[in-house]
């Protein structure tokens, strides 16, 4: 109890920009408050929910569109008693992601944040920065630079912890015990271009938790290479495994549950979204078969599960009929563990901050 004591209060006032920074044991803690919550709301209702973020507030800076995200900390920070305030940047005087050069600094506007406030997401990624990689996240780390209240990362060009958190939160639910089970992180067709940060969230957090985890993709649509040996090592150290594929169905077979979902190639990411958009789309054109079908489930163990970030890209990333199952497709549970998820990383990095 002491040590679980001293945990939590490590992680008041941290950061949350991806799940490798922080330790098994604080990702740990996060996972089980936000068990109790779901638990809590579930049996009670949310408002037996504790307040214990009353009085406190969150700012969302969203440079990007967002459905589920948005939402979720809304409610989340609701639901614990403060409030969570919606900021569109494209209404403020930032600089970035403006078409003119003049335009407010991060600092004095870190420093705005933290008079205001005590806690402050952003989300910054895809056409917001023309899918440049690593520009979104070079972004908010400079504003954890500069910022005193915490600053949780709500999706960049790189990671997407609070999704991740949600996406491990709901295999453990379907699979109790998750070591040696089967994870498939696949590239998947859409006409619409996508970024890395979810596939890479999951592909560097599901390894520490002794998952196998296989990244199936077709030929130049690798990931971060960096990210890759990482994973591998967390692998390593968790007693895991972490391969890339191209072989879509010896990647299927037996697994435990499939993430389909479209990321662009790293020259997209290069170059820009502005000067690439039309030569990746007719690369797509060339892997229209990469998706979830009903054949491709049955090479799957038997339990095995559709898992998605949404939104899911239906008929492309995956069919309706797969989609829809409700034996096999737990997507909306997923969506609703991305609630109780958020709100953990909340409860924990804002109760103490004055």
């Amino acid at each position: 109890m002491p040590a679980l004591r001293h945990l939590i209060r490590e992680l008041s006032g941290r950061d949350l920009i991806s799940t490798l920074d922080w330790s098994d044991e604080e990702i740990e803690v996060t996972l089980k408050l936000a068990k109790e919550f779901k638990e809590i709301a579930h049996y009670y209702g949310t408002e037996a929910i504790p307040k214990v973020l009353a009085g406190k507030v969150f700012f969302m800076l969203f440079f990007a569109p967002s459905t589920r995200t948005r939402a979720a900390f809304e409610a989340g920070m609701f639901f614990l008693g403060g409030h969570a305030a919606y900021i569109d940047a494209t209404t403020t005087r930032l600089a970035y992601g403006k078409e003119e050069k003049a335009g407010e600094a991060i600092k004095d506007v870190a420093a705005m944040y933290d008079v205001y406030g005590h806690g402050l997401g952003i989300r910054v990624l895809d056409k917001a920065i023309d899918y440049r990689y690593g520009v979104g996240n070079a972004y908010i780390r400079e504003m954890v630079n500069v910022a005193n209240i915490p600053v949780i990362n709500m999706a960049d060009d790189m990671f997407h912890p609070t999704q991740g958190l949600a996406d491990i939160f709901t295999f453990r639910e379907r699979f109790q015990n998750p070591q040696g089970k089967k994870y498939v992180i696949m590239w998947a067709y859409s006409p619409e271009i996508r970024g890395w940060c979810s596939v890479q969230e999951d592909m560097v957090l599901f390894p520490r938790f002794g998952v196998d985890v296989v990244v199936a993709r077709p030929p130049g649509f690798d990931l971060d290479p960096k990210l890759v040996e990482k994973a591998k090592q967390l692998a390593r150290e968790h007693g895991a495994t972490l391969e890339v594929t191209d072989n879509l169905q010896e990647a299927l077979r037996g697994a435990h549950a499939v993430f389909p979902r479209n990321w662009a190639s790293p020259t997209l990411v290069q170059l820009g979204y502005s000067k690439f958009k039309d030569e990746e789309l007719k690369i797509y054109e060339k892997y229209k078969h990469w998706k979830v079908t009903r054949e491709l489930m049955d090479l799957m163990d038997k339990h095995a599960v559709l898992m998605h970030v949404l939104p899911i890209f239906r008929g492309y990333e995956a069919d309706d009929e797969v989609i829809d199952d409700p034996k096999h497709s737990v997507i909306y549970e997923q969506a609703e563990n991305g609630l109780w998820t958020k709100m953990a990383v909340l409860a924990l990095t804002m109760y103490g901050v004055k």
